[in-house]
């Protein structure tokens, strides 16, 4: 007979009975649970993706053929749920965003993608796929950009475009205010437009890389694209009319771009280039409000919020900058909705107010260059760029040409900055006195284009230096005798006046035929000194001239 097994401790001496249950096992933690939900959802994800992934990766690894039943045919829209056997499944290019370049063959580049939100939502917005491919907008489409396309760019433009310094300016105790300036012109090309270009860039598909890209004008996009498209060894054909300036024709050959001329205006070179890209297949790029260029652009607004702390105010261009505008203010407005963002324009050109005035964007597409202003006077930002500053921005005002040469000169006196009107039109709207309300604040303005070619920069200042009462002209009539001259030379170095040119005319004066009118162009250092010596010439001269600006 077999003796039954005896759990647990018996006590001496007692009778064997029925056997004691066993103890209960010791509780799971925490961590065990959180352990064991991972392995299953490892477990769950492999088995998924050797069923649905596994001949997908075995055709990019092999590259055979694609059969009419494959699952991983090229081309064709995402769309949400299982496909059916109709359907075709996600383009093998779209893996490189969230594969290894194992997959891929080694002369794909591949990027981190970092995924928010919920994947409906993403996969809804993706473009359908056409055959004919004639620009970046009709295949990106016209969405808005998001934080979160924002936040990706910031993260991948890193590679290629470095980050630009946001510096306390000495600018702050003149008009009252901490002004910091985001120094977008020290850029290789000397524009904030490389972000959007590097960004535009490096979203297009390896087929478009490979074939190039063409455009049209010759502009601060342009630049950046011909430089950029160089470093990504992207090829890049740039149409320009006859007019263009040698100087620019230079700087983008030199950005390593092929460039044409061709026709008398812009618009001749546009048609030509949209004919070339159609029958070459080159990709044909413009300046648009795709979700690229703008999510590129936007990477300045958010780059100088975790530069200055704080924040009360931004002031950036308008106008024909309203891609900029747009995209600039997105990321502040995400983070900080109290931060007023404020657009500049023309007084001339208030391309922008007029557009929120009637409510929708120019009509017409025109493109505009000023020598002066640039793509300020430019209408052709679209509906999406539009809508977005609308939404966004806090207020638009306008400033003279007056504002924007003393702009200019502040900020080469101040700041050794070389800036155009559209880097200087910010600071142009503190200088007008336009924004009393940001006294005691902490501002931000961009600098966001340093391309002023000699001649130019040489009239803006000389202009810039009048208006400022520090360049100064007069004439005084005198007796044309020995000395008289030197008399006036020697009134005018006590003074601690430049003279700058001494004209004297004798020809054209009528009240006396031994007169002589004599004619000074002299630099002074500030208006205080300009009013001295205007009394002590007044004084001297009873047919004393001042020229007044």
């Amino acid at each position: 007979m077999l003796r039954p097994k005896v759990h647990g401790v018996c006590q001496i001496g007692s009778v064997s009975g029925p056997p004691s249950p066993p103890p209960p096992p010791p509780p799971l933690s925490p961590l065990h649970y959180g352990i064991v939900g991972v392995l299953l959802r490892l477990f769950i994800f492999t088995v998924g993706l050797l069923i649905s992934g596994e001949e997908g990766v075995q055709q990019i690894r092999q590259h055979p053929p694609v059969s009419g039943d494959s699952r991983c045919h090229r081309g064709g829209p995402i769309e949400n749920g299982c496909p059916s056997l109709q359907q075709k499944a996600i383009n093998p290019e779209r893996l490189k965003d969230f594969g290894e370049d194992e997959y891929l063959g080694e002369d794909v580049k591949t990027w981190e993608m970092t995924v928010t939100g919920h994947s409906e939502t993403l996969l809804s917005n993706a473009p359908e796929t056409t055959g004919r491919k004639t620009s970046r907008t009709s295949e990106t489409g016209n969405r808005q950009v998001r934080f979160e396309d924002i936040s990706a760019a910031a993260f991948k433009i890193q590679n290629g475009v470095p980050k630009t310094p946001c510096t306390y300016s000495r600018l702050s105790q003149q008009y009252g205010m901490d002004i910091y300036l985001k120094k977008e012109y020290l850029h290789y090309t000397g524009s904030v437009k490389e972000r959007g270009a590097w960004y535009l860039l490096t979203s297009l598909s390896q087929e478009q890389q490979r074939k190039g890209v063409i455009l049209a004008p010759d502009n601060n996009f342009s630049m950046a694209v011909a430089h950029h498209a160089t470093e990504l060894h992207i090829p890049v054909l740039i149409i320009v009319p006859t007019s263009t300036s040698p100087g620019n024709v230079k700087t983008c050959r030199e950005y390593g771009a092929m460039v044409i001329t061709y026709g008398s205006s812009v618009k001749d070179s546009r048609s030509h280039a949209k004919k070339l890209a159609s029958e070459n297949g080159y990709l044909y790029l413009q300046e648009d409000d795709s979700a690229p260029y703008l999510a590129g652009l936007g990477t300045m607004g958010l780059e100088l919020y975790e530069q200055v702390h704080k924040l009360d105010a931004v002031i950036l261009p308008a106008g024909g900058e309203c891609n900029l505008l747009a995209g600039a203010a997105a990321p502040l407005k995400h983070l900080n909705p109290s931060v007023t963002v404020i657009g500049v324009e023309p007084e001339s050109f208030p391309t922008l107010q007029q557009c929120l005035k009637k409510g929708h964007p120019p009509a017409d597409s025109a493109y505009a260059n000023h020598r002066f202003y640039g793509e300020l006077v430019n209408a052709s930002f679209g509906s999406n760029a539009f809508q977005m500053a609308k939404k966004l921005i806090d207020k638009i005002i306008t400033v003279k040409e007056e504002d924007i040469l003393l702009s200019i000169l502040r900020l080469m006196e101040y700041e050794r900055a070389i800036v155009d009107a559209e880097g200087a039109i910010g600071l142009a709207a503190v200088i007008a006195g336009k924004l009393p309300e940001l006294k005691g604040k902490r501002v931000v303005i961009a600098l966001c284009s340093g391309n002023l070619d000699i001649p130019l920069m040489r009239q803006c200042l000389d202009r810039a230096l009048v208006l400022d009462n520090k360049l100064c002209k007069f004439s005084v009539q005198m007796s044309d005798c020995a000395g008289d001259v030197a008399k006036l030379l020697e009134i005018l170095a006590r003074e601690e006046a430049r003279v700058l040119d001494v004209i004297q005319e004798r020809s054209f004066v009528t009240s006396d035929i031994f007169s002589v009118k004599v004619t000074c162009v002299i630099e002074v250092r500030d208006r205080m000194q300009a009013q001295r010596l205007q009394t002590a010439l007044s004084e001297r001269y009873v047919t004393f001239t001042w020229q007044e600006r």
